[in-house]
Protein backbone atom coordinates (compact mmCIF):
# COMPACT_ATOMS: atom_id res chain seq x y z
CA UNK A 1 0.00 0.00 0.00
CA UNK A 2 2.88 2.30 0.76
CA UNK A 3 4.57 1.27 -2.15
CA UNK A 4 1.36 2.29 -4.55
CA UNK A 5 0.84 5.19 -2.82
CA UNK A 6 4.65 6.40 -3.09
CA UNK A 7 4.40 5.46 -6.60
CA UNK A 8 1.31 7.90 -7.39
CA UNK A 9 2.73 11.10 -5.23
CA UNK A 10 5.82 10.58 -7.31
CA UNK A 11 4.34 10.42 -10.70
CA UNK A 12 1.95 13.39 -9.48
CA UNK A 13 5.50 15.40 -8.67
CA UNK A 14 7.15 14.53 -12.14
CA UNK A 15 4.32 16.03 -13.57
CA UNK A 16 4.14 19.08 -11.51
CA UNK A 17 7.47 19.87 -11.66
CA UNK A 18 8.37 18.41 -14.96
CA UNK A 19 11.73 17.41 -14.49
CA UNK A 20 11.50 14.53 -16.89
CA UNK A 21 13.41 13.37 -19.45
CA UNK A 22 11.17 13.60 -22.91
CA UNK A 23 11.95 10.96 -25.72
CA UNK A 24 14.62 8.62 -25.30
CA UNK A 25 16.22 9.47 -28.50
CA UNK A 26 17.06 13.11 -27.22
CA UNK A 27 17.29 12.46 -23.55
CA UNK A 28 16.52 15.78 -22.91
CA UNK A 29 15.71 17.13 -19.36
CA UNK A 30 13.65 19.52 -18.63
CA UNK A 31 14.24 21.39 -16.02
CA UNK A 32 11.28 22.13 -13.78
CA UNK A 33 10.00 25.68 -12.60
CA UNK A 34 7.87 25.59 -9.16
CA UNK A 35 4.29 26.44 -9.05
CA UNK A 36 3.58 28.53 -5.85
CA UNK A 37 1.01 30.72 -4.87
CA UNK A 38 3.51 33.90 -2.84
CA UNK A 39 4.68 35.32 -6.21
CA UNK A 40 2.32 38.10 -5.76
CA UNK A 41 4.14 39.48 -2.81
CA UNK A 42 7.69 38.46 -3.85
CA UNK A 43 8.27 39.43 -7.14
CA UNK A 44 11.75 38.70 -7.36
CA UNK A 45 10.94 34.60 -7.65
CA UNK A 46 9.92 35.10 -11.00
CA UNK A 47 11.23 38.16 -12.36
CA UNK A 48 15.02 39.04 -11.96
CA UNK A 49 14.27 42.89 -12.71
CA UNK A 50 12.37 42.73 -9.56
CA UNK A 51 15.38 43.70 -7.61
CA UNK A 52 15.23 46.78 -6.04
CA UNK A 53 12.13 48.17 -6.94
CA UNK A 54 10.69 48.40 -2.95
CA UNK A 55 13.24 51.01 -2.53
CA UNK A 56 14.80 49.56 0.07
CA UNK A 57 17.14 46.00 1.37
CA UNK A 58 14.03 43.37 1.42
CA UNK A 59 14.19 39.60 3.00
CA UNK A 60 12.06 37.55 2.40
CA UNK A 61 10.79 33.47 3.63
CA UNK A 62 8.28 31.23 2.47
CA UNK A 63 7.62 27.87 3.19
CA UNK A 64 5.06 26.13 1.18
CA UNK A 65 3.60 22.05 1.71
CA UNK A 66 2.22 21.20 -1.74
CA UNK A 67 -0.75 18.24 -1.55
CA UNK A 68 -0.95 17.54 1.94
CA UNK A 69 -2.12 14.29 2.40
CA UNK A 70 -0.21 12.75 -0.37
CA UNK A 71 2.85 10.91 0.75
CA UNK A 72 6.81 12.50 -0.23
CA UNK A 73 4.45 15.90 -1.90
CA UNK A 74 6.65 18.21 -2.32
CA UNK A 75 7.97 20.99 0.26
CA UNK A 76 9.46 24.49 -1.07
CA UNK A 77 11.55 27.16 0.95
CA UNK A 78 12.52 30.41 -0.85
CA UNK A 79 14.63 32.48 0.12
CA UNK A 80 15.75 36.20 -1.83
CA UNK A 81 17.04 39.59 -0.76
CA UNK A 82 17.25 42.07 -2.95
CA UNK A 83 18.04 45.87 -2.36
CA UNK A 84 18.79 48.90 -4.82
CA UNK A 85 22.43 50.96 -4.81
CA UNK A 86 23.62 53.98 -7.05
CA UNK A 87 20.55 56.53 -6.68
CA UNK A 88 18.02 53.42 -7.02
CA UNK A 89 19.65 52.79 -10.77
CA UNK A 90 21.50 49.77 -9.88
CA UNK A 91 19.75 46.70 -7.64
CA UNK A 92 21.64 43.33 -6.75
CA UNK A 93 19.74 40.80 -5.42
CA UNK A 94 20.13 36.54 -4.35
CA UNK A 95 17.67 34.02 -4.77
CA UNK A 96 16.97 30.44 -3.53
CA UNK A 97 14.89 27.73 -3.85
CA UNK A 98 15.19 24.39 -1.80
CA UNK A 99 12.84 21.47 -2.77
CA UNK A 100 12.35 18.13 -1.57
CA UNK A 101 10.07 15.68 -3.14
CA UNK A 102 9.76 11.98 -2.76
CA UNK A 103 13.10 10.53 -3.59
CA UNK A 104 14.70 13.86 -5.16
CA UNK A 105 15.97 16.91 -3.94
CA UNK A 106 16.96 20.26 -5.77
CA UNK A 107 18.06 23.29 -4.68
CA UNK A 108 18.40 26.31 -6.74
CA UNK A 109 20.78 29.57 -5.98
CA UNK A 110 21.09 32.62 -8.36
CA UNK A 111 22.74 36.02 -7.79
CA UNK A 112 20.53 39.01 -9.48
CA UNK A 113 21.10 41.79 -10.76
CA UNK A 114 19.21 45.04 -12.35
CA UNK A 115 19.36 48.09 -13.84
CA UNK A 116 16.52 51.08 -13.38
CA UNK A 117 15.29 53.81 -15.66
CA UNK A 118 13.25 56.19 -14.06
CA UNK A 119 10.55 58.25 -15.85
CA UNK A 120 8.32 61.04 -14.45
CA UNK A 121 5.79 58.77 -12.80
CA UNK A 122 6.68 55.08 -13.55
CA UNK A 123 10.29 53.13 -13.91
CA UNK A 124 11.79 50.54 -16.42
CA UNK A 125 13.56 47.56 -15.31
CA UNK A 126 16.23 45.17 -16.67
CA UNK A 127 17.56 42.02 -14.87
CA UNK A 128 19.41 39.41 -14.80
CA UNK A 129 20.27 36.26 -12.63
CA UNK A 130 23.35 33.76 -13.10
CA UNK A 131 23.64 30.88 -10.79
CA UNK A 132 22.90 27.01 -10.41
CA UNK A 133 20.22 24.72 -10.85
CA UNK A 134 21.19 21.31 -8.47
CA UNK A 135 19.37 18.05 -8.45
CA UNK A 136 19.68 14.76 -5.98
CA UNK A 137 18.10 11.85 -6.28
CA UNK A 138 18.45 8.88 -4.49
CA UNK A 139 16.86 5.60 -5.39
CA UNK A 140 18.04 3.16 -2.41
CA UNK A 141 14.66 5.31 -1.15
CA UNK A 142 12.28 3.08 -3.74
CA UNK A 143 10.26 0.61 -1.86
CA UNK A 144 11.07 -3.01 -3.55
CA UNK A 145 13.97 -2.23 -5.92
CA UNK A 146 16.96 -4.70 -5.89
CA UNK A 147 20.89 -4.63 -6.53
CA UNK A 148 21.61 -4.66 -9.87
CA UNK A 149 18.55 -3.21 -11.11
CA UNK A 150 18.34 -2.63 -14.96
CA UNK A 151 15.87 0.36 -14.22
CA UNK A 152 17.95 2.15 -12.20
CA UNK A 153 21.45 0.85 -12.64
CA UNK A 154 22.87 3.63 -9.84
CA UNK A 155 21.88 4.25 -6.66
CA UNK A 156 22.54 8.06 -6.45
CA UNK A 157 22.14 10.44 -9.18
CA UNK A 158 23.52 14.12 -9.17
CA UNK A 159 23.38 17.10 -11.52
CA UNK A 160 24.61 20.87 -11.20
CA UNK A 161 23.10 22.69 -13.72
CA UNK A 162 24.81 26.06 -14.34
CA UNK A 163 22.14 28.59 -15.97
CA UNK A 164 21.03 32.28 -16.34
CA UNK A 165 17.76 34.08 -16.93
CA UNK A 166 16.48 37.50 -17.85
CA UNK A 167 13.53 39.37 -17.07
CA UNK A 168 11.95 42.95 -18.17
CA UNK A 169 9.51 44.57 -15.56
CA UNK A 170 7.68 48.20 -15.21
CA UNK A 171 5.77 49.35 -12.78
CA UNK A 172 4.20 52.96 -11.60
CA UNK A 173 2.04 53.84 -8.92
CA UNK A 174 -0.85 52.26 -10.94
CA UNK A 175 0.41 49.30 -12.84
CA UNK A 176 2.96 46.75 -13.41
CA UNK A 177 3.73 44.21 -16.14
CA UNK A 178 6.78 41.79 -16.33
CA UNK A 179 8.33 39.09 -18.84
CA UNK A 180 11.01 36.98 -18.09
CA UNK A 181 12.75 33.94 -19.13
CA UNK A 182 14.10 31.58 -15.79
CA UNK A 183 16.34 29.47 -17.99
CA UNK A 184 18.63 30.18 -21.02
CA UNK A 185 20.69 26.40 -21.13
CA UNK A 186 19.08 23.30 -21.10
CA UNK A 187 20.96 20.06 -20.84
CA UNK A 188 20.19 16.58 -22.40
CA UNK A 189 21.47 13.19 -20.41
CA UNK A 190 24.57 11.35 -22.07
CA UNK A 191 24.42 8.25 -20.49
CA UNK A 192 24.36 7.83 -16.22
CA UNK A 193 24.93 10.98 -14.59
CA UNK A 194 26.90 13.40 -17.31
CA UNK A 195 24.71 15.61 -19.14
CA UNK A 196 25.48 18.05 -22.09
CA UNK A 197 24.67 21.57 -22.05
CA UNK A 198 22.87 23.58 -25.31
CA UNK A 199 20.53 26.57 -26.16
CA UNK A 200 17.27 27.24 -27.59
CA UNK A 201 14.75 29.66 -28.26
CA UNK A 202 12.22 27.73 -29.22
CA UNK A 203 12.39 25.93 -25.60
CA UNK A 204 12.11 28.91 -23.73
CA UNK A 205 9.77 29.09 -20.99
CA UNK A 206 8.15 33.07 -20.73
CA UNK A 207 6.45 34.10 -17.58
CA UNK A 208 4.26 36.96 -18.01
CA UNK A 209 2.17 38.60 -14.79
CA UNK A 210 0.68 41.81 -15.16
CA UNK A 211 -1.87 44.03 -13.09
CA UNK A 212 -3.25 47.55 -11.57
CA UNK A 213 -4.36 48.81 -8.50
CA UNK A 214 -8.15 50.47 -8.51
CA UNK A 215 -8.48 52.69 -5.53
CA UNK A 216 -12.32 53.23 -4.23
CA UNK A 217 -11.59 55.27 -1.53
CA UNK A 218 -7.80 55.79 0.28
CA UNK A 219 -8.54 52.96 2.65
CA UNK A 220 -10.13 50.73 0.25
CA UNK A 221 -8.26 49.17 -3.01
CA UNK A 222 -8.64 46.25 -5.53
CA UNK A 223 -5.25 45.10 -7.08
CA UNK A 224 -6.29 42.71 -9.98
CA UNK A 225 -3.67 40.55 -11.68
CA UNK A 226 -1.97 37.66 -13.98
CA UNK A 227 0.58 35.26 -14.25
CA UNK A 228 1.32 33.11 -17.50
CA UNK A 229 3.95 30.62 -17.91
CA UNK A 230 4.04 29.57 -21.23
CA UNK A 231 6.26 26.96 -22.82
CA UNK A 232 7.63 27.66 -26.55
CA UNK A 233 8.94 23.89 -26.51
CA UNK A 234 5.29 23.03 -26.75
CA UNK A 235 3.20 26.09 -28.54
CA UNK A 236 -0.15 24.64 -26.85
CA UNK A 237 1.31 23.95 -23.46
CA UNK A 238 0.55 26.48 -20.68
CA UNK A 239 2.51 25.65 -17.30
CA UNK A 240 0.71 28.01 -14.95
CA UNK A 241 -2.57 30.53 -15.31
CA UNK A 242 -3.30 32.32 -12.53
CA UNK A 243 -6.17 35.29 -12.13
CA UNK A 244 -5.56 36.95 -9.20
CA UNK A 245 -7.45 39.56 -6.95
CA UNK A 246 -6.77 40.95 -3.57
CA UNK A 247 -8.88 43.70 -1.71
CA UNK A 248 -6.46 46.00 0.30
CA UNK A 249 -7.99 47.75 3.68
CA UNK A 250 -6.11 50.74 5.45
CA UNK A 251 -3.08 49.25 3.53
CA UNK A 252 -2.54 46.63 6.75
CA UNK A 253 -4.69 43.79 5.40
CA UNK A 254 -4.93 42.51 2.11
CA UNK A 255 -7.18 39.53 1.38
CA UNK A 256 -7.83 38.20 -1.79
CA UNK A 257 -8.32 35.08 -4.15
CA UNK A 258 -6.51 33.20 -7.65
CA UNK A 259 -7.73 30.97 -9.77
CA UNK A 260 -5.31 28.80 -11.23
CA UNK A 261 -7.04 27.32 -14.35
CA UNK A 262 -4.48 25.40 -15.17
CA UNK A 263 -4.72 22.96 -12.05
CA UNK A 264 -8.26 23.77 -11.17
CA UNK A 265 -7.03 25.18 -8.13
CA UNK A 266 -8.34 27.95 -5.59
CA UNK A 267 -6.29 29.76 -3.83
CA UNK A 268 -6.87 32.16 -0.75
CA UNK A 269 -4.87 34.72 0.07
CA UNK A 270 -4.28 36.78 3.41
CA UNK A 271 -1.50 39.24 4.10
CA UNK A 272 -1.01 41.29 7.17
CA UNK A 273 1.03 44.54 7.14
CA UNK A 274 2.51 44.68 11.13
CA UNK A 275 4.33 48.10 11.26
CA UNK A 276 5.96 50.10 8.65
CA UNK A 277 8.54 46.92 7.68
CA UNK A 278 7.57 43.49 8.99
CA UNK A 279 4.86 41.87 6.55
CA UNK A 280 3.59 38.19 7.23
CA UNK A 281 0.96 35.94 4.71
CA UNK A 282 -0.95 32.77 4.12
CA UNK A 283 -2.22 30.94 0.96
CA UNK A 284 -4.22 27.77 1.08
CA UNK A 285 -4.75 26.06 -2.24
CA UNK A 286 -8.05 24.05 -2.72
CA UNK A 287 -7.54 21.52 -5.46
CA UNK A 288 -11.37 21.46 -7.23
CA UNK A 289 -10.09 19.41 -10.28
CA UNK A 290 -8.80 15.51 -10.14
CA UNK A 291 -6.75 16.10 -7.18
CA UNK A 292 -9.67 16.65 -4.50
CA UNK A 293 -9.98 12.93 -3.52
CA UNK A 294 -6.04 12.44 -3.29
CA UNK A 295 -4.99 16.18 -1.42
CA UNK A 296 -6.25 17.87 1.47
CA UNK A 297 -5.09 21.08 -0.66
CA UNK A 298 -1.66 22.93 -0.31
CA UNK A 299 -0.43 26.12 2.29
CA UNK A 300 2.34 28.77 2.12
CA UNK A 301 3.68 30.95 4.75
CA UNK A 302 5.38 34.03 3.65
CA UNK A 303 7.66 36.46 5.67
CA UNK A 304 9.18 39.97 4.26
CA UNK A 305 11.15 42.25 6.34
CA UNK A 306 12.04 45.71 4.66
CA UNK A 307 15.13 46.90 6.19
CA UNK A 308 15.24 51.21 6.01
CA UNK A 309 12.65 53.74 6.05
CA UNK A 310 11.88 54.18 2.83
CA UNK A 311 8.68 51.85 2.92
CA UNK A 312 6.22 53.08 5.06
CA UNK A 313 2.43 53.50 5.77
CA UNK A 314 2.69 57.07 3.91
CA UNK A 315 4.59 55.43 0.90
CA UNK A 316 3.26 51.93 0.77
CA UNK A 317 4.26 49.27 -2.23
CA UNK A 318 1.48 47.79 -3.90
CA UNK A 319 3.80 46.07 -6.97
Amino acid sequence: MRRTAFIISLFLTLIHIRVTSQAPDSGRIILGYPVYSQYLHNGLMINPAYAGTRGSLNATLSYRMQWMGIADAPRLQTFSLHTPFKNDKVALGLEARFMQYGISRSSNVYAVYAYHIRFAKSRLSFGLKAGADISNTDYTGLLGVSRPDPVFPEEVVSYVFPNAGAGVYYSSDRIFAGLSVPSFLFYRSSGGSSTQAYHSFSEYDIIFSAGGLITFTPDFKFKPSMLLDLSMHDADKINQLDINGNFIISDLLWVGASWRTTEQVLVAHLQVNIGQQLMIGFSYDYPAGRLTNYSKGSTEFILRYEFGSKVSASNPRYF
